[in-house]
């Protein structure tokens, strides 16, 4: 069983930027790729990064490559998503999520955190 809780959501003007963190409990988290995915209201879930297991490798949704960084820090059982230069189409709900297969694919995330709230004003 892994426990995810987000943080670092918030409001922030059009290109700005955000940092967000998702810390796991247990002792397993360097056994699972991690990934972030958003929901828009209205909109279903989509993959918005992924790191394998070590971090070494990642992989952006077109909307965000180049504009965010997903990195990990398996000793601190933390994943964080740094965000640049937002837009308001970047306003969601951003989930953290913890998968045993090296996927970006939903349906393979076992765990999820509760989410949290990022507001991109114009």
């Amino acid at each position: 069983q892994v426990q995810l809780v987000e943080s670092g959501g918030g409001l922030v003007q059009a290109g700005g930027s955000l940092r967000l963190s998702c810390v796991a409990s247990g002792r397993t988290f360097s056994s699972y790729a991690m990934g972030w995915f958003r929901q828009a209201p209205g909109k279903e879930r989509e993959f918005v990064a992924y790191a394998s297991r070590n971090g070494a490798v990642t992989y952006y949704s077109d909307s965000v490559k180049g504009r965010c960084t997903i990195s990990r820090d398996n000793a601190k059982t933390t994943v964080y998503l740094q965000m640049n230069s937002l837009k308001p189409e970047d306003t969601a709900v951003y989930y953290c999520a913890a998968s045993p297969k090296s996927t970006y694919w939903q349906a393979e995330y076992d765990y999820w955190g509760q989410g949290t709230q990022v507001t991109v004003s114009s």
